[in-house]
Order: structure tokens, then sequence, then C-alpha cells
């Protein structure tokens, strides 16, 4: 009986991600100097990007979160989107940014957006860490981007494998051998 053997390839090292991080939080800092944006980390998987980001901005900021859960059959495909935890508090008037893991379909981000856009921020603006363009099913307007990444299943930096390898400081896919 063959047996499978799961090797890991890293496709963005921790030293990429920090640079690349580095660089986006100086973008921001840059563009919302004076205007003290609220950050909202899309949890479970952005929490490391939201630390790493808030860490090298410049400016004040503040910072909330949100979840959401897609109860799709495919965990990694978004049609029917449930909010699980809302924000803390109002963001009417306020500049507003997203902060996600990973943009692949766009249906779970396109949910996010127009549910704060109802809410009458000053501003609203997303950022991701990793997009998988390609993927894309619903057009949406990402104004920072960390890296494009080929359509694979990814794992690390925040983003996990059925709940495993959030705390890896890389990127990484899985290839199946044997």
């Amino acid at each position: 009986m063959a047996s499978k053997v799961a090797e890991i390839t890293q496709i963005l090292s921790e030293s990429q991600i920090q640079k690349r991080v580095s660089e986006m939080a100086d973008r921001i800092s840059r563009e919302y100097s004076g205007k003290r944006p609220i950050l909202i980390g899309i949890l479970k998987g952005s929490y490391m990007f939201l630390a790493d980001l808030t860490r090298r901005m410049e400016i004040e900021h503040e910072i909330d979160f949100m979840m959401v859960s897609s109860y799709d059959n495919d965990p990694h495909e978004s049609g029917n989107v449930k909010l699980m935890l809302d924000l803390s508090r109002n963001i009417s008037g306020e500049h507003v940014i997203i902060v996600e893991d990973i943009v692949d379909s766009g249906k779970t981000l396109n949910y996010i957006y127009h549910n704060l856009l109802m809410r009458k921020p000053k501003s609203l603006e997303i950022v991701t860490l990793l997009d998988k363009s390609e993927r894309r099913e619903i057009e949406i307007d990402i104004k920072y981007v960390g890296f494009e990444i080929p359509n694979r299943f990814v794992f690390g930096y925040g983003l996990d494998d059925a709940e495993m390898f959030r705390g890896l400081p890389f990127i990484a896919y899985r290839d199946e051998k044997g």
C-alpha cells in the first residue's frame, strides 16, 4: 500500500514578509498622517499581519476586529457569509482600513466591505498580505497588496490548514507525494 507524504514548500520567507510589511506600514503611515485610521483585522487569519503592520506604523491608529464565517460546504469558498464577531465601536465618519490575510474569490471581502460601507465611514480601504487575483470572482479594489500569489492553498503567518500552522513565520503550501 502506497503512503502519501506531504512536503512543505515555502513560497514566502519570514524576511520577505517582514520587509514587505514594513514597506506597507510606511506607505499607510504617509497616506494616513494626521487621520488616525481604524484598522479592522479580519479574524482569525489576519492577526499576525495586523500585529506586525501596526507595530511598524508611525502614526496614531486604532484597532478593532471582525470575524466572519462561510457556511458553504467548502471552507475555502465563501459564498454565504455570516458575521460571527462585530466591531466594538461606531466607525461613522472615521477613516477605516480593512486588514485581510488573503483575498481569494473576493466573496467574503465583498461582504465585509459592503457591511462596513453601510456604517458610513469617512473612507474605507483594504490592505491584504496575499492576493490570489486569478481566482477573483468579485472585483474589489484593494489599495494595498503585499504579494500576488499563485492559486494554491497556503498556510503560515496567521493562515491555517485545519487550524494548524498559523504560527509559522513564513507562507507555505503542501505537496502530496507518493
